[in-house]
Order: structure tokens, then sequence, then C-alpha cells
């Protein structure tokens, strides 16, 4: 089942904002991110989507040529394909996205295949939002400079 989710208010800086793709089986994430991240959404810089496993993440990739995703934040450990899995793909389908891993479990061998295979950082659980901000912001920098 596909999960969409309604655009931001701030439809006035609509062009400016970056998409975040947030991937993970747990479903209070979801609510989650929208409450810690609340004033960068309402401020329009940034728009977050949501998938609940990386099949469904991998299905909105492709609905729209190219992405409009900038960013990905996946857990590791989901049914089905694994965080892991997801990101060798997005690596090879689409090398311009940045994508994060996250993980209940900060073991140095998820974190090394991990960093090998091309994630940008790496989020143990609890997410520290602050951490996870900092890196929003680089990222929204980073492409206001290019």
């Amino acid at each position: 089942m596909e999960h969409w989710t309604q655009p931001d208010q701030n439809t006035d800086s609509k062009n400016s904002s970056m998409k975040f793709l947030i991937v993970d089986d747990e479903r209070d994430v979801e609510m989650l991110f929208r409450q810690k991240l609340r004033k960068e959404i309402r401020s329009g810089s940034i728009e977050l989507e949501f998938a609940f496993s990386a099949m469904e993440a991998l299905e909105m990739l492709d609905s729209k040529k190219p992405p409009e995703v900038m960013y990905i934040f996946s857990d590791i450990n989901m049914p089905g394909m694994s965080g892991l899995e997801l990101l060798d793909i997005v690596k090879s389908r689409y090398p311009q996205i940045k994508v994060s891993m996250i993980s209940a479990y900060g073991d140095s061998d998820n974190y090394n295949r991990a960093i090998k295979s091309g994630a940008k950082q790496f989020f143990t659980k609890p997410i520290d939002f602050d951490s996870l901000k900092s890196e929003l912001n680089a990222v929204i920098s980073s492409n206001l400079d290019a």
C-alpha cells in the first residue's frame, strides 16, 4: 500500500524547499520526524515524504523522472528488503540522491557496510535530532550553493 503525504502548507517556497524521504517500517517515526522538524517544515525549507518499506520507497522514486527526493534517511532493519539493500539500489540508479542510514543497533558491521556502500551519515536510534538537523542544514546549504 502506497503512502503519499500531502504537500506542506507553505506553497510560496515550494520551489526552494528540498524533499527528504524517510524510510522506516515503524509508522510512529512519521509523527516523530514531523514533530521534531516542524519549524523547518513550516518555514518551507524542507518537505518530508514517508515510505514504510524499501519497496515502497523505490516505487516513490521510480514514479517521478527524475525523482524529486534529494535525500533519503532509511532504517536498516526492515522486513523484506533491508535499508542496506535499498542503499545499494538507490546509489546505482540515482547516484545524485544522498542517503543516510538509521539503525537501532550501532554495530560496526552495519556502520562499515553503510559507509562503504555510499551512505553519507549513520544515525543510531534514538535519533539525535540536533545532529540530524545539522545534516539537513548542511545539505540545504550545499544545495543552495550549487
